[in-house]
């Protein structure tokens, strides 16, 4: 089928990517954001007489996922170690398809500010912030009234502003990881030392299907030595690094024998790496190139 035709049989063809975007940094998964797009499209075609689809689906899609949000803070009591978000390798189909300063940003550090908001903060930062919607029709959105709205993204702007650090140059971002990549499988403790910010942070992902840190792992030493033993465990062992594109920075894709292990991506602050998400829980690396999707 051409995709001429199937814009012709997806009514809301012309908003999905800009859905999804909202979702997934709503929620920090692409699958649940999927699932969400999908229940706002079978809405929006129950529904008849819709004036203004664009301002309906979103309005849903932020319903649904302060919904979503509520069950997710239980589940999140259950799971085995540090939660991590869904990595994404297909950015552009997450686009918020608007020009304001964060809208390109779908870095792990964001979407931790973002997970450490009530729900209702979240949306309105986002929906204004991120998506550049009015407070009046985030009131409409969220059953708060406008001021009630403009407090709420004020409060979350802070906190975005005083946990995300500034963001870093692509060049940079990839030397740094290949440095990182290099001082790791070399077992240059001193080097991988030298690479971290002295409180840099690392968060491994297992959800308990995988082995991973129960809890963070911090200091530029504490960190450097367990990746250092990681590696060392791992010798003898088929493994293949491959470069990819994670949440629109550089990171990379382990296989172990053949098989993807995890992925890994960092955070940066100047010339030193101030955080390495390392995602394991396969459940989350579904959507990596390659994986299938069953």
């Amino acid at each position: 089928m051409s995709s001429n035709r199937q814009r012709e049989n997806d009514p809301i063809a012309p908003y999905r990517r800009r859905l999804l975007g909202l979702a997934y940094r709503m929620l920090g998964s692409r699958s649940d954001a999927e699932d969400v797009v999908q229940d706002a499209y079978l809405r929006f075609i129950g529904t008849e007489n819709v004036r203004n689809p664009e301002a309906f689906l979103v309005t849903v899609v932020t319903r649904l996922c302060l919904d979503r949000l509520k069950s997710a803070r239980a589940q999140r009591e259950i799971y085995v170690g540090p939660w991590l978000p869904e990595p994404v390798f297909d950015t552009d189909g997450l686009s918020t398809e608007v020009a304001t300063e964060l809208a390109d940003d779908l870095s792990f550090a964001l979407l931790l500010a973002l997970d450490r908001l009530s729900p209702q903060e979240r949306a309105a930062f986002l929906l204004h912030d991120v998506f550049d919607i009015s407070f009046s029709e985030i009131a409409a959105m969220i059953g708060r009234s406008e001021p009630a709205c403009r407090q709420l993204a004020a409060r979350a702007r802070r906190a975005v502003r005083d946990e995300r650090p500034p963001q870093a140059a692509a060049d940079s971002h990839a030397h740094l990881l290949q440095a990182f990549l290099v001082a790791v499988t070399s077992g240059d403790l001193s080097r991988l030392t030298g690479l971290l910010r002295d409180d840099a942070v690392a968060v491994t992902d297992g959800g308990g299907r995988k082995t991973a840190a129960l809890n963070p792992i911090y200091g530029a030493d504490k960190i450097a030595r367990f990746f250092i033993s990681v590696a060392g465990k791992a010798a003898g062992r088929d493994i293949r690094i491959e470069a990819a594109v994670i949440n629109g920075s550089a990171g990379a894709l382990l296989y172990m024998d053949g098989e993807l292990d995890h992925s890994l991506s960092i955070s940066i602050d100047g010339e030193r790496i101030a955080a390495i998400y390392l995602v394991r829980n396969p459940d989350k690396l579904r959507h990596a190139p390659g994986q299938p999707r069953s």
